[in-house]
């Protein structure tokens, strides 16, 4: 009788001490991460002011000290961290003029071109290492024409002008920058005959219009005098080693090469102010632009042109050869530990960078540092997570795409999923853009964070609003670090933030002030980024089986090829083979669906279980590997770097996501040319995607043909 007692106090004590042991389940880990008791909005506060103390272009001291910064925190918060450095061609302003002949009596203008510092700007010591404002990869050179009004300097705006009658060959189009990338501006230009390209930030969108005159720093609105400056490169990645890595005594274009590749542009430009955007419009005769075309109430008429206002433009840049540096940091999965789970921001900025892009490094090093006190208490990754840290986003997406370029092969076989925050924090309202298999993830993470301006409900009650389902984006543009990751390799990608824009866009008064007074004054939306990107990322990292639900995928191309319809109607274009393969993609989806549901009935039973994990490794690489199946090693037709054949941007604009971007080349070019060859163009291309999408079936079935 004692002895029996003895053993059951044993096996209890046993027992008991297994269960202090034990690590806690990897949901506990998960709902720690977004409590308040790790996260930090005042940590938060601080790495975003360090970060933004200087302005730190791509190529800069600056910016190398930034990465010092951020690889400082890695180190400390126990990351495996190392810096990628590639060797780059960046361009610099060497010198720039503009100047304006008025009609007579008014006498000529030159343009001061400054941004101008404000009474009591706590910056204004380090405003002189602000670049002059520029456009990157601008082409140098010296133009004189009249000034023709072209919007927003879309293929549709010259459309307009044409049939106003307005010859825009020879002369200097001024236009405004907001509904397309500022690359596509100039390049229209030039294929409309124009010698140059001036472009500028109008009141009606930036500077808060006739109702507000008030700027920043009283306000949010950019200032008269603001400049948005930026890229003009309509490619990714250097444009002198476009498909390879930028590694040291790597081949190289040389400038001439560049030029004829068609991605930078053949006619100068420069970015302008709002202020004198407008003193050049009141120089433009000529018919009145429609109402749509105007600005606001306050501003002068909006004339098309051209003339008889004349400008003097001028630049000269020079190419550089210069270093950038991607900081690296790995927490190694357990289990899995060749499985990456990848984040990622870009560090570099056009001027201080308090919204683009810092508050997204900001959530980067917080999502770090929440980690490691995860990591404090026991939790160990299935999966392996990458947090990097790229540079150069600014110019072209030149970090990642030559690091994704550098470790294609590995990347292709192993890369779970890449989520991207590139400005975290703009305004209030979470937004999202995903590939389709990972809106139900979005979704269900965005139940368990709290909504930073209303702490009565969560981040998906305020995205869902008064609408059954939030509404996710989808991401075949080119507006950040994303690209490379699904429109070269084709690994799932999810990109978020807090509001889409904000006023004071890459003009030197993107500062910390302006976040502290108007962006976030409490940082809780920085937090609450930081919550939704780590929880998102833990999952991918933690749950047994990934979760991915192929048949939204399926719902979407569907949805897409309905919209396909229209387009192709009355022109001989069969969608039926696309169709048919959609329909296949979503039984194959189901079938997986299936698949996972009984093996996790199986793991209920441990005999059964430990054979059965093999095969849960084996669905999960079908899973990771489906999207891969929705590229094509040929590329897009004029554009091969783009291999992905459901997402990828806008041939007339970067930023701009298509579905089905060969098959909408193909239907532009057919519009066009309207002969039997280029609709029977459209008719390969709806055969290629077919392929495509019947691949991506293959895969998630798992069987040979």
């Amino acid at each position: 009788m004692f002895k029996t007692a003895i053993t059951c106090f044993l096996a209890i004590a046993t027992s008991f001490s297994f269960l202090l042991s034990s690590p806690q389940p990897k949901s506990f880990y998960h709902s720690l991460y977004t409590s308040t008791s790790l996260s930090d909005n005042v940590s938060i506060s601080h790495h975003l002011h360090t970060l933004t103390r200087r302005p730190h272009v791509a190529g800069s001291e600056a910016n190398a000290e930034a990465a010092a910064y951020v690889l400082s925190v890695f180190t400390s918060c126990s990351l495996e961290s190392h810096i990628a450095s590639y060797g780059v061609s960046l361009t610099y302003p060497v010198s720039r003029s503009l100047s304006l002949t008025r009609p007579p009596p008014q006498p000529p203008i030159t343009f001061a071109l400054r941004q101008e510092i404000y009474e009591g700007d706590p910056y204004a010591d380090v405003a002189d290492e602000v670049l002059p404002t520029f456009h990157g990869y601008a082409k140098s050179g010296t133009v004189i024409g009249p000034v023709v009004y072209v919007n927003y300097g879309r293929v549709e705006d010259y459309v307009t002008l044409k049939e106003m009658v307005v010859n825009v060959t020879g002369t200097v189009v001024l236009a405004r920058y907001g509904q397309i990338f500022r690359g596509d501006i100039v390049h229209n230009a030039f294929e409309a005959g124009a010698a140059g390209a001036l472009i500028f930030t109008d009141r009606k969108d930036y500077g808060g219009g006739s109702d507000d005159a008030r700027w920043f720093p009283d306000d949010k609105w950019m200032p008269p005098s603001g400049v948005q400056v930026g890229s003009v490169y309509d490619g990714t990645g250097d444009p002198t080693t476009p498909g390879w890595p930028s590694s040291e005594g790597c081949e190289r274009l040389s400038k001439e090469e560049v030029e004829k590749a068609g991605n930078v542009p053949l006619i100068p430009s420069l970015p302008i102010s709002a202020k004198d955007g407008e003193t050049i419009m009141r120089s433009i005769g000529g018919e009145v632009a429609n109402e749509d075309w105007q600005g606001d109430k306050d501003a002068p008429i909006y004339r098309v042109g051209p003339g008889p206002g004349v400008v003097n433009l001028s630049y000269t840049g020079e190419y550089v050869m210069a270093t950038i540096q991607n900081v690296i940091g790995i927490i190694p999965g357990t289990e899995e530990p060749d499985r990456l789970v990848i984040l990622g921001n870009h560090r570099d900025a056009w001027t201080f960078g308090a919204v683009d892009p810092n508050s997204g490094t900001a959530a980067l090093l917080e999502v770090a540092q929440r980690l490691n006190k995860l990591q404090k208490r026991g939790w160990k990754p299935r999966r392996t997570i990458v947090l990097c840290n790229w540079d150069a986003e600014e110019y072209g997406l030149i970090g990642s795409t030559e690091w994704v370029e550098e470790n294609r092969e590995m990347l292709a076989s192993r890369a779970v999923a890449y989520l991207n925050i590139d400005s975290a924090v703009h305004e209030a309202g979470f937004h999202a853009s995903a590939t389709p298999q990972l809106d139900e993830l979005l979704k269900q993470a965005a139940k368990q964070v709290q909504d930073p301006d209303n702490s009565s409900q969560t981040i998906y009650d305020s995205w869902t609003g008064s609408s059954n389902s939030p509404v996710i984006g989808r991401l075949g543009g080119g507006g950040s670090d994303y690209a490379a990751f699904i429109q070269h390799i084709g690994v799932p990608v999810a990109d978020m933030s807090f509001g889409t824009g904000y006023p004071v866009y890459h003009s030197m008064y993107d500062d910390f002030i302006w976040m502290e007074k108007f962006g976030d004054p409490t940082f809780q939306r920085h937090v609450a980024a930081a919550s939704m990107w780590g929880l998102v990322a833990l999952q991918l990292a933690d749950e047994e089986f990934l979760p991915f639900n192929y048949l939204s995928y399926a719902f979407e191309l569907q949805k897409s090829t309905k919209d396909l319809e229209n387009e192709v109607s009355g022109k001989g274009i069969s969608l039926i083979p696309l169709f048919k393969s959609i329909e296949e993609l979503a039984k194959a989806a189901a079938k997986i669906d299936n698949e996972k549901k009984e093996l996790q009935k199986a793991k209920g039973w441990a005999s059964t279980w430990k054979k059965d994990q093999y095969k849960v490794r084996e669905l999960n690489d079908r899973l990771m590997m489906a999207e891969r199946a929705f590229t094509d090693r040929d590329g897009l037709s004029g554009r091969p770097w783009y291999k992905h054949l459901i997402y990828a941007p806008s041939k007339h604009n970067d930023y701009g996501s298509k579905y089905f971007p060969a098959i909408d080349d193909a239907i532009e070019e057919a519009m066009k040319l309207n002969t039997a060859k280029s609709w029977h163009t459209v008719q390969h291309e709806v055969w290629r995607v077919s392929r495509a999408v019947r691949h991506a079936s293959l895969v998630l079935n798992g069987k040979l043909t």
